[in-house]
C-alpha cells in the first residue's frame, strides 16, 4: 500500500503516531521507534504494510519504504511541500473515508515539483481543491456585501472575493484571477502575485 505521511505525533521516547493519506482513506498507525527511522518524515510518500495487534486498538505501521524523488534534496522545495502538507492535514483531519482526488493531486504535485516553481504548483493545486469541493467562488460576488466585484478586487481565506472597500487586503487583477479559476494555471501571474496568493493559502485551506 502507498500513502503520504501528512502528520506525525511523537509518543513515549521514540515511538510515533503517523497519519497517512492513501488513495481512499486517512490511516492513523503506530510506529515503534519511528523517530529512529529516516523513512518516516512529514511529506514523504511511502510504501508500507499495516499490521493489527491484539494488544492495541491502533494498527502498526510496518515494512516502510520511502518512495523518494530528487527534488526532496532541495531544502526550499521540501520546506514548502511540508507547509502545504500540514495545511492539507488540518483540512482533512476529521475525515476517515476519502476520495482518490486528494491522493492523485499529491501524486501530480510530487511530479510537478521536479520542474515547476513550487509556489505556483501549490496555488494551482489549491484552486483544484476549491473546485473539487464546490468552494470556488467564480461568480465573483463579494462575500461581505454580496455585490458583484468589478474593480478594487481582493481575495481572502478560501479565495473568497471581496471589494477592497469591504475588506482590507492587497488588490489583485480580477481578470487574472478569473483566468486562474477557469484554467487552473498560473503561467500569466507575476511572482509577486503568486506570493500574495500563497500568503492567503497559509491562512488555511
Amino acid at each position: 500500500m502507498q500513502g503520504y505521511i501528512i502528520n506525525i505525533v511523537k509518543v513515549k521516547d521514540e515511538d510515533l503516531i503517523v497519519t497517512l493519506l492513501t488513495e481512499k482513506k486517512l490511516k492513523t498507525l503506530y510506529r515503534f521507534y519511528g523517530a529512529r527511522h529516516a523513512t518516516v518524515n512529514l511529506g514523504y510518500k511511502i510504501d508500507f504494510e499495516v499490521q493489527s495487534s491484539a494488544k492495541s486498538s491502533i494498527q502498526m505501521l510496518r515494512q516502510v519504504l520511502h518512495l523518494s524523488n530528487k527534488w526532496l534534496l532541495n531544502a526550499n522545495k521540501f520546506y514548502l511541500w511540508q507547509q502545504f502538507i500540514k495545511l492539507l492535514y488540518n483540512h482533512l483531519r476529521d475525515v476517515d473515508e476519502i476520495e482518490s482526488f486528494y491522493f492523485e493531486l499529491l501524486n501530480e504535485m510530487n511530479e510537478k515539483f521536479s520542474h515547476q516553481n513550487p509556489l505556483r504548483c501549490i496555488v494551482e493545486a489549491y484552486v483544484k481543491i476549491l473546485n473539487h469541493e464546490g468552494r470556488l467562488h467564480d461568480d465573483f460576488l463579494c462575500f461581505i456585501c454580496n455585490g458583484i466585484v468589478e474593480k478594487d478586487f481582493v481575495l481572502t481565506r478560501g479565495f473568497l472575493p471581496a471589494h477592497k472597500r469591504c475588506l482590507f487586503g492587497i488588490q489583485l487583477s480580477k481578470e487574472k484571477i478569473k483566468t486562474l479559476f477557469s484554467s487552473k494555471t498560473t503561467l500569466f501571474l507575476e511572482d509577486e502575485e503568486i506570493e500574495i496568493l500563497w500568503r492567503i493559502i497559509q491562512e488555511g485551506l
